[in-house]
This record gives structure tokens, sequence and C-alpha cells, in this order.
């Protein structure tokens, strides 16, 4: 079916006080893992492609971005595409071109009133555009500036939305990046408060980390949109290795690809499952 926007999803999942999943990619059997496994579930998701993995595809956005198009348009579900953590203003103009209805415009390394400046002036840019934007404020845990332990204020919080006017708000509430222990522990009375303060849709970024009881209770108290990476990774990583540790002389990597893609698969359906039930 054609793209849909990520606005769409969004909004569409706030109404239903559920949220939607967005899925970090990398490869191209990323790609194809999360159209499946969003098949499988029956559900939305959003396709997500990092600053960091366009530094990996030697700077090159459009062969990931126009796979993850063509993938989009086959798939049985309703399937968006956002351009993550963003810092390049040069990637940032590219998001629209290359099929993205949305991008998060991540200056959360700058001090406050730096980053709501830089914001603001992506926001401009991306609404002239028609693009749905996300911004963060209070740093989320383990990349780069990101320091573990940091928080958002509910009060900065309101401020900067509607200083900057972001569609959508990440916060930082105990998650932290890139972890591959499911030990996080979110502070779900600082969420009540965030989403009492801001009257825009809250992410929760490094999921990953986060176990179940905590996401379930996190979208049940505010978080909208659900970014996750690491897991998928994990599941990539572990199929292959078991395979080629159960079969060491294979070297056609059809086979032990397609056992990662499968095992991803099957993580994405899982966490649909999990959280997108109105």
């Amino acid at each position: 079916m054609p793209l849909t926007t990520t606005g769409e999803l969004v909004a569409r999942a706030r109404a239903a006080r559920t949220a939607v999943l967005a899925f970090n990619i990398i490869t191209l059997e990323h790609v194809e893992a999360v159209a499946a496994g969003a098949e499988a579930a029956g559900a939305p998701v959003v396709l997500q492609v990092s600053e960091n993995a366009v530094t990996f595809r030697r700077g090159r956005l459009l062969p990931l971005a126009r796979a993850a198009v063509t993938v989009a348009e086959q798939a049985a579900v309703p399937v968006a595409l956002h351009l993550d953590h963003v810092r390049s203003d040069t990637l940032l103009h590219q998001a629209a071109d290359a099929g993205f209805s949305s991008v998060m415009y991540d200056a959360s390394r700058l001090p406050y009133a730096a980053n709501l400046a830089a914001t603001r002036a992506a926001v401009d840019w991306a609404h002239s555009r028609g693009l749905w934007i996300e911004g963060e404020l209070g740093e989320i845990g383990g990349k780069g500036a990101h320091a573990p332990g940091a928080r958002t204020d509910p009060g900065r919080a309101r401020a900067f939305v509607d200083g900057s006017g972001v569609d959508a708000l990440a916060v930082a509430v105990g998650s932290v990046h890139a972890m591959t222990t499911r030990t996080a522990t979110l502070d779900h009375a600082l969420l009540a408060r965030l989403a009492e303060a801001v009257d825009v849709p809250l992410v929760l970024h490094g999921s990953s980390g986060v176990p179940d009881d905590q996401l379930t209770a996190a979208v049940a108290g505010g978080i909208t949109k659900v970014n996750i990476g690491t897991a998928l990774n994990q599941a990539l990583t572990g199929a292959i290795r078991e395979f080629l540790d159960t079969d060491p002389a294979v070297v056609d990597p059809r086979r032990y690809l397609t056992a990662g893609r499968e095992a991803m698969a099957r993580t994405v359906e899982r966490t649909l499952r999990l959280l997108t039930r109105a």
C-alpha cells in the first residue's frame, strides 16, 4: 500500500491510547524483517533510519531509503519512514525528497537556549515542507552526549515545546540507548507529570533495555511512540552466531542472513503484539 506518514500513525495511536512502534533499520534484512513482523502482527509500523546508519552507509541516504520505500509500498500494513537522531542540517534537508514524512532533530547536546533555537529553525524548515518533527529535551543516556541518569524537567519541557513548535517530544525518564540487558527502570511518576505538562505526543528512546511490564506501563502513562533498535541487532547477531556455530562451514550468506532476518521479524511481531493493543 502507499506510504503513510508518521504523524498520521502517531495521531491514530494517541487517539486510541496506544503506541506506534518505530524500528531502526541498518540493512535490507532489517527493512524486510520489520515489514514481515508488522504484517504478522497486523499492525502499522515506522521504519527509522538514523544519522549513524547513514554514516555506516558511507554517508548516502538514498540507497537504504529507496529500499525502505519499496518494501513499505509492498507491505500489507501501513508503513511510514522516519529520519532519526539527525544533527546535520545537510541530512535534514534530504528528508522530504528521500520519502521521509518525519524527522527527529537532535540538538540535545547543546545548552538549552541553543537547543531551542536550533530546533525552532529545524521545525520551521520541516513544517514548510510538510514534515512532522520530533525534538528532544533531557538527554537520554548512553549515546554521545547523553548521560545516564538524565531526566526531563516538566516545566522546561512545556517551555521547549511551546518555543520550538515540535510535533512530538522525546523525553528522558530512565531508558538508555544501546542497552543489551532489559534492566532499565522508568520513572513513571515523572512520565505522568510530563504527560500533564505538554500537549504533544511523548516518545521513548532506548526502549530495547526496558522490560515488558515497564513498556506497557509507559504506553498506558502517555508514551505514544516507542523506538527500538538494539533489540533487532541482538536478534540478528544472535541468530547468525547460532547458525554459524552449528554449521561453521557455511559460506553462503543467504543461509545465515535468513536466520537473522527471521529472528528480527519475530522480535518485531512480539513487541508489536505487546504494545499496540488499543
